[in-house]
């Protein structure tokens, strides 16, 4: 079977979403969390009737994993953040 029949499987995403999610509860720090939603995301889109080549589904896994990865970013950014801006020379 090669690469692109393997990855055209919408079971084989959904796996490797679930693996990469175990291994963010293994590793903290939201490291697989963006790619564990890019391949649930890229394994509901093979489910649909048209079926891409190996390269645009792989840049669909790349541009999910990336928008799911800044939505995650935002959503569980620390709120009272303690980190100051400084403007002016405190040296002068």
């Amino acid at each position: 079977m090669s690469a692109v029949a393997i990855l055209g499987l919408w079971w084989v995403w959904m796996a490797a979403a679930l693996v990469l999610g175990i291994l963010e509860l293994l590793v903290s720090g939201f490291f697989f969390l963006g790619f564990a939603v890019g391949a649930a995301l890229t394994g509901l889109i093979v489910l649909m009737p048209f079926t891409p080549g190996l390269a645009l589904l792989l840049a669909i896994f790349a541009a999910m994993s990336l928008v799911a990865w800044l939505v995650l970013r935002r959503i569980f950014k620390a709120h009272d953040d303690q980190s100051r801006i400084i403007r002016e020379d405190i040296n002068k």
